[in-house]
């Protein structure tokens, strides 16, 4: 009996030993999260700053400038890919002197060991390695076949929902690309932290509490010494 439950801790130790090593694997999110409203509905992602962090630095500053503003999801491949048109010719609006300034930039290829599965943001280039620009991918599926060549930096933590909305939208192709026959346009774009956030949540109901806190103080003084 003892050696069937020696069995069950050794392998409940190994379990715990196989996961704390996957969460070693797995990058960590900052603490910024970036919102695409587009006209089907909100897709929100995260950075991966430790994993490309001058990736990250480039289009995070492209959605501060407003860049992907009016730009769109070019291509659809339901599985696969939605990706995101590069901000330079993907745009309905003009874009600014700044916004072309850095819109014109190419990062270098920050290649790493994370995996390209449902949800990553992967960055699209040319056969050159350091091509990348603006354009990147929200997986759809699972693609090891992009493992190590494409730069991974964050993923999506918000909207799958609409991400599976966009697959089932009609779509033609051309050449190796699936794209869909309706626009799928990005409305606007915000952002914000969610460490600030989380502050800003505490203070206020810490301001809830010492008001109730005042309020049950001056009862009991009414009380006690009118």
């Amino acid at each position: 009996m003892w050696i069937r439950g020696f069995s069950v801790l050794i392998n409940g130790c190994i379990l715990l030993a196989l996961m704390s090593l996957i969460s070693a694997l797995e990058p960590e999110l900052g603490s910024t999260r970036v919102v695409f409203q587009t006209n089907y509905g909100d897709i929100e992602f995260g950075f991966f700053p430790t994993v490309a962090p001058k990736t990250v630095d480039h289009i995070f500053k492209l959605v501060r400038l407003g860049g992907y503003n009016t730009n769109h999801f070019f291509r659809v491949d339901k599985g696969f890919v939605a990706q995101v048109a590069d901000v330079m010719g993907g745009r309905s609006a003009p874009m600014n002197e700044e916004q072309r300034k850095e819109a014109g930039k190419t990062v270098v290829g920050e290649f790493s060991k994370v995996k390209h599965v449902r949800g990553i943001l992967s960055m699209g280039r040319y056969d050159d390695p350091d091509s990348g620009s603006s354009s990147f991918s929200m997986l759809l599926g699972n693609a090891p076949h992009l493992d190590g060549k494409y730069a991974i930096f964050g993923r999506v933590t918000k909207g799958d929902d609409t991400l599976k909305m966009l697959e089932e939208l009609p779509t033609r192709t051309e050449g190796i690309f699936v794209m869909p026959t309706e626009r799928i346009t990005i409305l606007s774009s915000y952002y914000y932290d969610t460490e600030t956030e989380t502050c800003e949540q505490d203070r206020s109901i810490l301001k809830r509490k010492l008001a109730a806190s005042a309020v049950e103080v001056e009862r009991q003084r009414l009380k006690c010494f009118p």
